[in-house]
């Protein structure tokens, strides 16, 4: 399993169930990484999605305890159930797609995280874990800057030198 997402210089990820940049490079990037594979989010990350609908040719996995079973995605609503789901699928295809609690719950199962650095301030109310700063993940890949859209971006990926099994 992988985890995708952008961040801001001080690690935020996003403000008021939003993303905090509109950055189309970073989008494309994330639909082309994510399309046709499966992607497991937590419910408030559904619900900031247009409609409140998934996200079109993928399969789209919710941890939403005491939601309802929906035709559209699947509904898990335990940890535990959310596992078993994942382990249907081959792990290099599967996604965290947010939100702060999902990523902070699901990382230490993460094999790679792939990482949009914005070189901006996006004034978060959600934030990522720091992965610089944490000895079990170790930055392998940086790509050239990327100017798009006013920013400065860098698409990094960072291994995790200590994955847990469930």
């Amino acid at each position: 399993m992988k985890a995708i997402v952008h961040v801001d210089k001080e690690w935020g990820i996003g403000k008021s169930n939003d993303l905090m940049f509109s950055i189309p490079a970073d989008m494309k990037f994330f639909r082309e990484t994510t399309t046709g594979n499966v992607v497991v989010m937590g419910s408030n990350t559904l619900k900031s999605f247009p409609g409140g609908k998934p996200l079109k040719n993928r399969v789209n996995i919710v941890l939403f305890p005491g939601g309802e079973e929906r035709e559209d995605c699947k509904i898990v609503q335990s940890l535990e159930e959310l596992f078993a789901e994942i382990k249907k699928y081959d792990s290099d295809k599967v996604f965290v797609v947010g939100g702060a609690m999902m990523y902070k719950t699901l990382l230490p199962y993460c094999s790679e995280v792939l990482v949009t650095k914005v070189n901006a301030i996006g004034g978060a109310d959600a934030y990522f874990q720091n992965l610089d700063e944490d000895e079990n993940y170790k930055l392998t890949y940086v790509s050239e800057d990327v100017e798009t859209n006013g920013y400065i971006i860098n698409f990094t990926t960072y291994t995790n030198l200590n994955v847990k099994g469930f």
